[in-house]
């Protein structure tokens, strides 16, 4: 497991969104758990110097919720039903489809969510494609209370490496540019996805770093079940 992982190895710096005078505009130089335990703060400081928080071009659907505090760039679209909220950014160009979900993340330029996606506390990069169905969840199910998670989510390597930790309790993945994924799929929480890698359908899996260029098929059928430790 590597001792860093630098936002900028996965995703580019948006270039066309208006996010100039923005920290988001160098998100590629961010540690990955700096970057997570200072994202409010750059995201209210972003708010306060842009001059319209969503673009005139954005083209939005009427029964689309959007929060107070979403930024949303130059040409995005928002389809039906779907909601985006708690400090998001959609980047220029992209595509949010039917009845999506997205919480607390950055969506990069150009990248499109199909039908039924959610995600949240993630950073999706530029140019992916998120097919119908996927999930990234962003908070651990060994919580004791869920509504109010204190376990650190870590990546975990092969072996007998120390994990990654990433400071917080709440995130979902760092999924690269030019990603593309199959349906039916659910990643995380923490999950890192190098550049250019594709996702075939029915993938479940988390807590891991996959090597950019990679294919990640569904494993064995066979389910395991065991008595839980409370």
């Amino acid at each position: 497991m590597p001792d860093s992982i630098r936002i900028g190895d996965y995703v580019h710096c948006p270039a066309a969104s208006g996010l100039d005078a923005t920290g988001y505009a160098r998100i590629g130089e961010f540690e990955l758990s700096d970057f997570l335990t200072h994202w409010d703060a750059l995201h209210d400081d972003a708010l306060q110097v842009l001059p319209a928080r969503i673009h005139p071009t954005a083209r939005i659907h009427p029964t689309a919720i959007i929060g107070e505090d979403v930024i949303i760039g130059p040409g995005v679209r928002v389809h039906e039903f779907s909601t985006v909220r708690k400090r998001s950014v959609l980047a220029a160009g992209v595509s949010v489809g039917f009845g999506c979900e997205v919480t607390h993340s950055f969506v990069g330029e150009n990248t499109v969510l199909g039908h039924q996606v959610g995600i949240g506390h993630s950073v999706i990069g530029a140019d992916a494609h998120l097919s119908a169905n996927l999930v990234i969840a962003a908070i651990s199910l060994w919580n004791h209370d869920m509504r109010a998670p204190v376990k650190e989510i870590v990546l975990h390597g092969p072996g007998d490496e120390l994990p990654y930790r990433c400071a917080t309790p709440r995130f979902g993945g760092l999924i690269g540019d030019h990603v593309q994924t199959g349906g039916m799929i659910t990643l995380g929480p923490g999950i890192a996805v190098g550049r250019h890698s594709a996702l075939a359908a029915s993938v479940c899996m988390g807590s891991t770093v996959v090597p950019a260029a990679s294919v990640v098929r569904s494993s064995s059928p066979e389910v395991v079940i065991e008595t839980r430790r409370v």
